[in-house]
């Protein structure tokens, strides 16, 4: 989970000639796949693959946000603040390098699109518990490359790796 917290700013209230101030707010951010199936379910994009729009990125750190907050919070957000929501998403959240376990380069995948009900899909055939929906992204995803690399057959040994072996 990402907690940002967004300081008070100050306004100019020009009607009143007064300079007001804006409450603090916490926003408790979770990149995961619940958020992105509300944020496709809105928009009927695929989050991992099409281009968003300014709009579209500031509705999908709304689909984050596990607490709950007014509409102002997120337009008071600095652009300090959403590049470390953009770091937070693009962090592995894993100390796993699936290179480390993959058998050979070419399993790295089959450049398949991607949304939240093929994620769900990976879910179910896998029997991974849906507990882990609520897990940052990435690293769902990397349980879910673990998982299929693993659930690979033996690779078969080739005779002259068999006979090799035999001769030792």
């Amino acid at each position: 989970m990402l907690t940002i917290e967004i300081s008070p700013k100050e306004f100019w209230d020009a009607e009143k000639e007064i300079f007001t101030y804006s409450k603090p707010y916490t926003l408790n951010l979770e990149h995961s796949l619940i958020s992105i199936s509300k944020w496709e379910a809105k928009w009927q994009k695929l989050f991992l693959h099409d281009p968003r729009t300014p709009e579209e990125t500031l509705d999908y750190i709304k689909c984050m946000t596990l607490n709950t907050v007014p509409d102002e919070a997120y337009n008071m957000l600095s652009r300090e603040n959403i590049e470390t929501i953009n770091d937070y998403i693009q962090s592995s959240q894993s100390a796993t390098n699936i290179s480390d376990l993959a058998p050979d380069p070419s399993s790295r995948g089959n450049g398949e699109r991607v949304s939240s009900e093929l994620i769900y899909y990976w879910m179910v055939a896998l029997t991974i518990p849906f507990e882990c929906q609520k897990w940052h992204l990435n690293r769902l995803i990397t349980l879910i490359k673990i998982c299929n690399i693993k659930n690979q057959p033996a690779k078969k040994m080739k005779r002259q790796e068999i006979l090799q072996r035999n001769a030792e």
